[in-house]
């Protein structure tokens, strides 16, 4: 049980990760690489600040900050230096990792006994549930703690959603859907298309930057080598998610994101439990990516031999 609710809980985290690819790859059609370095920048970011006892909430929104600036640099070297877009995102995805071991001080930082906001959380927890170490779960004793953070990440998940469901119905946000359908509609209408870029991807970096602070908080460290896989997460995770919706719409695209995250975290688990060696979990996460990138299609090959012999 202890396993299930920690892939869970990490799956709820790493899906504000996937919120952000979505941005940069589906709402914009931008292959925005630099969320690699982004979210290792989230984190040192965060590491650094609790390490000197600033407020866990302040050293987050430090994160989110970074992690917007980064994606605008991205943004901004695309648009206005007319470098190709996947370049773009190599520049700056290569130049955070000098900038990320600057700002960390060394490749490693711990914060074991730093104050952060899974303590809150675990405070939180402890005051709801009567001061109780454990409490029992279908029938399992799950340590307070773990219930907590679940609990924790679960809403932030959800905050982040239903934020940015609110904001691509508002004018701006549909201004910036309408730039990744048809950008010359776009221009026809007045609006800088370039400037809808620069601000999608510094959005959906800085999202890539939130979690980066929480991962680094619930797992107790930041390190310089932590997003090395991660933009496969997030794509896999949104390409989950499609299949697993069926539809287009914004707000199911969003939830999408959300439970493909939570489910492939569960696939890892689950495939770390039969015995998997961690050294070949970058190769089953690759697997994972496959299956679900020709999935979608053979569904609908599917689909369409049915409706054919019907």
């Amino acid at each position: 049980m202890s396993l299930l609710i920690g892939a869970l809980t990490i799956g709820f985290i790493l899906s504000l990760l996937a919120l952000g690819v979505l941005i940069s790859f589906r709402i914009f059609s931008f292959p925005d690489i630099t969320a690699e370095g982004s979210i290792t920048l989230g984190a040192a970011v965060t590491a650094a600040m609790l390490v000197k006892g600033v407020n866990p909430l302040v050293a987050t929104a430090a994160a989110v900050l970074s992690g917007f600036l980064a994606g605008a640099a991205t943004g901004v070297l695309h648009t206005r230096f007319k470098i190709n877009g996947l370049l773009s995102g190599i520049l700056v995805m290569t130049s955070l990792y000098s900038i990320n071991l600057h700002v960390m001080g060394r490749s490693n930082i711990p914060l074991m006994s730093a104050r952060t906001l899974v303590t809150y959380a675990e405070h939180l927890g402890r005051l709801l549930l009567g001061g109780a170490d454990n409490v029992s779960v279908a029938g399992w004793e799950v340590g307070a703690r773990d219930v907590s953070v679940l609990g924790f990440s679960f809403v932030a998940a959800l905050l982040v959603g239903l934020v940015l469901f609110t904001f691509f119905r508002t004018d701006l946000g549909t201004a910036m859907r309408a730039t990744g359908d048809n950008s010359q509609m776009v221009r026809a209408l007045g609006v800088s298309d370039a400037d809808m870029i620069v601000f999608g991807l510094a959005v959906s970096n800085g999202l890539v930057g939130l979690a980066g602070a929480l991962l680094a908080q619930y797992q107790g460290f930041a390190d310089v080598q932590m997003g090395i896989g991660m933009l496969v997460w997030g794509l896999a995770s949104v390409i989950i998610g499609e299949a697993l919706v069926g539809v287009r719409q914004l707000g199911y695209l969003l939830a999408g994101a959300v439970m493909g995250s939570v489910l492939f975290r569960l696939m890892v688990a689950i495939a770390l439990r039969w015995g998997l060696d961690p050294n070949d979990l970058k190769l089953i996460t690759a697997a994972f990516v496959f299956v679900a990138l020709i999935l979608p299609g053979l569904v609908d090959k599917m689909r369409t031999r049915s409706a054919a012999h019907a």
